[in-house]
């Protein structure tokens, strides 16, 4: 678990019911051809969290269990914030199959 400065980040979801989905995500500012520290801390945090980053031109993704990508979006987004994204868009959907 990430620790922020007044302690741990909490766990952001627990869910009953097994689901996979897919979410998408874009760390601003963008500079083509220099991620900077605050895209790698977004692939960083996923990968923590067990999950192998998809990452594509103009931004990620990665599939798993609604609880595990949840929990990882909750690291990611504090772990953005912290090495200087200004701005995180993240587009969860169900997964197909």
């Amino acid at each position: 678990m990430r620790r922020r400065a007044d302690g741990p980040v909490p766990v952001a979801v627990e869910v009953i019911a097994a689901m996979d989905v897919v979410a998408e995500f874009t760390i601003e500012p963008f500079v083509e051809g220099s991620p900077g520290a605050h895209v790698q801390a977004a692939l960083d945090a996923v990968r923590a969290a067990g999950l192998e980053p998809e990452i594509g031109p103009f931004g990620s993704s990665v599939r798993g269990d609604v609880t595990v990508v949840s929990n990882a979006l909750a690291q990611l987004l504090v772990a953005t914030a912290e090495a200087g994204a200004t701005r995180v868009s993240v587009q969860v959907s169900l997964a197909d199959g």
